[in-house]
């Protein structure tokens, strides 16, 4: 017995050792569930803490301690509620929550003002809190398959969002504040009951490549007739364009826009094609 139980400290301090010294902790599929303690005696020595597939309930207000943490990884877990003192993490720069049971987030999440990347979706969520706006640095949020009725008019203060997921939920309309996303390149908002976008916002989003919107009642001869779709129309073709290896400059000619393609593999291969950009995309 004392033996079994000295190797099991061994083992605690080795892995404690190990910890320590690259500063990741991995405990996926663990079947933990009650947040370790061990890890929070860790203190600034972790930088990665990755509990994904467990069974925890909740986190401990303890977890202010961590205060070197850059990604925080608790995906498909149990957790109900976060902890507001997460707010205390500075350093936070990954924050994954996907596939628990939160059914609201705290105030506090406007204070992770290094957060460049949250993932909250497969949660219970009603509403996101206005703090947000203070999350200067997100590039990505994913707040898919939650029970969100609208987004805060604070999103708009999100200035370095790119990328934008929204699907499955219950949204009615986009605040008129999205406008101001003009780093934004994707937008996805599957399945939700958005009848009609931002009058502007194809005008404004002039980053925007990407967006999607089937399962919604808006038509799309109504969001071809938004100001600013043609400009979208032909950024996303271009994309499509670099994705395949073309190059793509446009020009005008007798007041008529023409495209050229280039292969960027072999120059001698040269095309020229009128502005009927759809049959292109098609082919």
């Amino acid at each position: 017995m004392g033996c079994c139980s000295s190797k099991a400290a061994d083992t605690k301090a080795i892995r404690m050792a190990r910890w320590r010294s690259t500063g990741i902790v991995a405990l996926r599929d663990s079947k933990l569930k009650s947040f370790p303690d061990e890890v929070i005696c860790l203190e600034r020595s972790v930088r990665t803490l990755d509990l994904t597939h467990n069974k925890l309930v909740q986190i401990p207000m303890e977890i202010n301690k961590l205060i070197n943490l850059q990604r925080l990884i608790l995906a498909d877990n149990l957790i109900e509620h976060l902890p507001v003192n997460l707010g205390l993490l500075q350093s936070l720069k990954v924050a994954t929550l996907d596939g628990n049971r939160i059914t609201t987030l705290p105030d506090e999440l406007g204070q992770l003002v290094k957060l460049e990347r949250f993932s909250v979706s497969t949660n219970l969520l009603m509403s996101l809190p206005e703090t947000i706006g203070s999350l200067r640095n997100l590039v990505i949020l994913d707040v898919s398959n939650n029970k969100l009725k609208f987004l805060p008019e604070s999103i708009g203060s999100c200035f370095s969002l790119e990328e934008l997921q929204a699907n499955d939920n219950s949204i009615e309309e986009l605040p008129a504040s999205v406008c101001n996303l003009v780093q934004l390149k994707s937008l996805c908002l599957n399945n939700n009951n958005l009848n009609q976008m931002p009058l502007n916002f194809l005008r404004e989003c002039k980053s925007l490549q990407n967006i999607a919107l089937h399962g919604n009642p808006i038509s799309m001869d109504k969001f071809q007739q938004l100001d600013g779709f043609k400009e979208f129309e032909a950024r996303r073709i271009f994309v499509k364009l670099v994705e395949v290896g073309w190059y793509c400059v446009s020009f005008d000619f007798d007041e008529k826009p023409l495209l050229l393609l280039i292969w960027r593999e072999s120059f001698s291969s040269l095309s020229v094609v009128y502005h009927g950009l759809y049959a292109l995309t098609c082919a």
